[in-house]
Parts: C-alpha cells; sequence; structure tokens
C-alpha cells in the first residue's frame, strides 16, 4: 500500500530538517573551530619570540591592562593586543605593578597568571655596617631599587621619622645593614620603612632596649654607630664603647677620629682620608668630637650587631685612650694615661 500524501509530505520536511541541522551543526563547528584556531593563534607567542630567552619588563603603579597590552605587543612578547583585552576581561584578577623576568616564549594565558600572582624579579642589595645615609643611597641607585633622591627624601620624611619616634632629623643610624631582596623598581619609602623595621626587629635582641625612651635609645645608636666606624677586630668593640663611656663619664671629649672622618665625607664632600692630621681634627663642626665635648648631634652611620652589642654591653674597664697600631690586623693599643696614648703612633681611619 502506497503511503499517503501527508506521510510522504512529513518525510520530505524531516529530510530537508535534517539535512538543515546537519549544515548548520557544520557552520557551528566550522565556526567554533575558526574562532578556537584564531584564539589559539592569536594566544600564541609571536614568531618573534620562538627562541629560548628572558626579556625584562616592568607594569608601573596604576597602570590600565589596556597599556599593558600595548607595550606587550609593542615588545613583542605578544601577537596581538585585542585579545590580550578580552583575557582581562574574562579573569578581573589585577595586573600587579612591578619588575618582572619574562620567559619567551610564553603564551598569553601564562603571561596573564604571571603578572596576577606578581612574580616579580628581585635584586639582591647588600648594604654593609657602617654605611651612611649618602653611601646606602647610593647603593640602592647603582642596584635599580629607587634613586639616590628619593631615599634620602624617605630617610628624612617627617612621617616616617614620627613612626619610629626617631628624635633626631633623619633616620641615620636606624637602617639596619644586611642584605636585602627588593623588586627593582620598589619605593624609596618602602626600602626605607623595610630597612627601619629590620633595625628594630634587631634591637628585640637587646632587652635593656625596650626600657629606654626615644632620647635615650638615640644616644645609645649614636655610640654604636662611632663604634662601628672605629672598631676593625670585633673583639675591641665592647672595649671601644667602654672608652667612650668613660670619657663621657669624666666628661672628655669623645676625640672619635670616625666623626672627624664624618664631617669630612659627609658634611663636606670631600674624599675618604688616608689618616687624620691636626688641622682636621681642629675642623669647627658640631659632628668633630675632638672640638665639641659630649656626642654628636646623631648617628654617623649605621651600626651592625657588633656596634649595637658594644653600646649596650660596653667592657667595663679604666681605659680612656685607644690608637689603631696594626693596620692590617686591626688591633688597638689601649691606654689609661695620654702619654702612652702619644707614643702608640699616628691616627689611622678605618
Amino acid at each position: 500500500m502506497r503511503p499517503s500524501i501527508e506521510v510522504i509530505l512529513l518525510q520530505q520536511i524531516f529530510r530537508i530538517l535534517s539535512a538543515l541541522f546537519v549544515f548548520i551543526g557544520t557552520l557551528l563547528l566550522g565556526s567554533i573551530a575558526t574562532v578556537a584556531l584564531l584564539l589559539y593563534s592569536n594566544m600564541a607567542p609571536p614568531s618573534s619570540a620562538e627562541t629560548e630567552s628572558e626579556i625584562a619588563f616592568d607594569v608601573y603603579a596604576g597602570e590600565s591592562a589596556r597599556s599593558v597590552g600595548r607595550r606587550l605587543e609593542g615588545a613583542g612578547i605578544i601577537r596581538t593586543r585585542y585579545f590580550w583585552y578580552i583575557l582581562c576581561q574574562f579573569d578581573r584578577n589585577f595586573i600587579k605593578a612591578g619588575s618582572y623576568r619574562i620567559p619567551l616564549p610564553i603564551n598569553q594565558i601564562d603571561l596573564h597568571s604571571l603578572l596576577i600572582r606578581g612574580q616579580q624579579t628581585l635584586s639582591k642589595v647588600t648594604v654593609p655596617e657602617g654605611s651612611t645615609i649618602k653611601k646606602t643611597a647610593r647603593i640602592m641607585a647603582e642596584a635599580g631599587i629607587c634613586s639616590e633622591q628619593d631615599f634620602l627624601k624617605a630617610a628624612s620624611d617627617p612621617e616616617m621619622l614620627a613612626k619610629y619616634a626617631i628624635p633626631g632629623s633623619t633616620m641615620e643610624g636606624y637602617l639596619y645593614p644586611d642584605t636585602y631582596l627588593f623588586p627593582l623598581s620598589f619605593s624609596a619609602v618602602r626600602v626605607v620603612d623595610t630597612m627601619a623595621e629590620t633595625f628594630f626587629i634587631r634591637l628585640d635582641n637587646f632587652p635593656q632596649a625596650q626600657s629606654l625612651t626615644a632620647e635615650e635609645l638615640y644616644q645609645k645608636v649614636t655610640i654604636a654607630s662611632i663604634v662601628e666606624r672605629e672598631y676593625r677586630d670585633p673583639q675591641e668593640a665592647a672595649l671601644m664603647a667602654g672608652v667612650f663611656y668613660n670619657r663621657l663619664d669624666t666628661g672628655m671629649a669623645l676625640q672619635s677620629c670616625a666623626t672627624v672622618e664624618y664631617v669630612i665625607t659627609e658634611i663636606l664632600g670631600r674624599p675618604h682620608p688616608e689618616r687624620l692630621f691636626d688641622r682636621d681634627t681642629e675642623i669647627t663642626d658640631p659632628y668633630n668630637t675632638y672640638t665639641t665635648k659630649g656626642l654628636p648631634p646623631g648617628p654617623i652611620a649605621s651600626p651592625g650587631a657588633i656596634a649595637l652589642n658594644a653600646a649596650f654591653n660596653p667592657a667595663e674597664n679604666n681605659y680612656l685612650y685607644f690608637r689603631l697600631v696594626e693596620p692590617a690586623s686591626g688591633q688597638h693599643y689601649f691606654s689609661r694615661t695620654f702619654d702612652e696614648h702619644i707614643q702608640a703612633g699616628i691616627l689611622y681611619v678605618k
């Protein structure tokens, strides 16, 4: 029996719809494949970045994702910034400012992940014991951390001084000498803050410091800074601190060569002297402890652990003088009388 017209019509409609669905499905699959291929090809690294290497790239504070995309494209790290914009719209995590070493080649997804995790390049910076603020500023500038001017400004910022209750006009003496890991182009304020915080953490090793007033602590740090610039043999640091306390107790001038050197290099801006002469010790300046009795106006350098320990735990003795007698070994001759001191020889400077 032949099928009715209605059945034949339904069969024809079904065939047409099936063909239409197949056609639409093919179009959709083709479109999806095309979009996927387009995304993949544009998310992939540019051909110019196929050789394995690294490239330095900075993301600036407050910079938009669009600005970062333009610069990434300009640097040849990504193929096109437009797909970078799409990626940043889908993932709303913020890109972190900082300095990066980007491994090449890298696709945009991995790159975006690296920048939102903030995996920055860290620069290892060593600030030697006995460094002044000016010397520390130069060290930071040479390492690419921050400019000298910004560092010195941060180290004399009234808010920073108030935060750590420092009675002086700068952070001299309170920036702990150590090895630090800082991101390149780091904020000078954060560098200074980190170093000062490290100083007070190290100060926890001296329980007696906790009961001191800000002014009393300032005096201890000043003594420690002088000892830091005077001693060469660590075993003599506490002896030197004892001598300085003895001089203060008897009303003598401290007569520290280190303070004269500070005047010459940090205040007068002259080269570091190899030795001192009478004309040097006669320079009129509040920091010259040959011409001014008592402590100088403030610390003259950043003291390390040995000098701080000496200032808080001086060796009890009845010496009033010391003089370097062995430049190679750093040994000093300690004496009770001025005559013994004169016989010890020339004035060397650390």
